[in-house]
This record gives C-alpha cells, structure tokens and sequence, in this order.
C-alpha cells in the first residue's frame, strides 16, 4: 500500500479514536441526561470506523494507535467543561457538527490521494456516509430544539 495512502489511514483512524473518546466523556459527564443516546450511537459509530481503519492498517504491515492523539485530552477537556457549565444538552450540538464535518472533510481528503485502491475507496466512503448520516440527524435534532 503506497505510504500516502497509509499515512491518511492512520490520520482517519487517529481521528474515530479521538472522536470516540470525546464522546466517552461527554456520556460519563451526561449521567443519562440531555444527548447520552446521540453519545452511545456516535460512540458506536467511531468504534466501528477506528475498527475497520485498523484491520486495514495490520493489513498493511502497520501498527494502528488504539491511544489517539493530544486531540483526545482536548476532546475530553472541553466535554467536561462544557458539562460544568451548561450542560450536554442541545447547546453542544452546533460543536458536534463542526467537529463532524471536519472529519468528513479528512474523509474527502484521503479519498483524493492517488494509489487508493477501489476496495479502500470503497470503504472511506461507507464510512464517511455514516458521518454524514449522522451529521444529518444531529441537524435535525438541533432544528427541532
């Protein structure tokens, strides 16, 4: 696998785990209130893609970092200040979106580099129209609010 490729497979994975991480915190700090459903299905929905990134990374020879990155502290940090100071109730929805649509945009990204076979492509693609199927909702939901 061309290093470009691998390279934005370890980005796209370091970012489901620090996204899932963020999320784990806000659903401690949520204690069963406001958007703990949205936290679980996005929870779920970060494992599943840091999963499937991982086996392609083995697949390639590569050691996937189950840690995440500094992002991860970042995430976690502004959940719980946000939780302090208001809640994790809708108000949060309008960062979740950004956030979301900043990993789309890496999606968009590793979708352009040469040397993604059809099978990866494949792939980024079911993933990132999970995001987006979710970004969807969370906007519907803050619609409604």
């Amino acid at each position: 696998m061309d290093h470009a490729v691998i390279d934005n497979l370890k980005s796209l994975h370091t970012g489901a785990i620090d996204s899932r991480n963020g999320y784990q915190e806000a659903l401690k700090d949520a204690e069963g209130h406001g958007l703990t459903p949205l936290f679980r299905e996005m929870i779920s929905l970060h494992e599943q893609n840091a999963t499937e990134l991982a086996h392609q990374l083995v697949g390639a020879g590569e050691q996937p970092n189950n840690d995440g990155s500094f992002m991860t502290t970042v995430n976690r940090t502004i959940m719980s200040v946000r939780s302090l100071f208001g809640g994790l109730g809708e108000s949060v929805l309008s960062g979740l979106i950004d956030g979301e649509k900043r990993n789309i945009g890496r999606y968009d990204s590793a979708l352009k580099v040469p040397g993604v076979s059809s099978d990866m492509q494949a792939l980024l693609l079911r993933q990132r129209d999970r995001l987006q199927s979710a970004v969807m909702k969370m906007e519907a939901e803050k619609a409604a609010a």
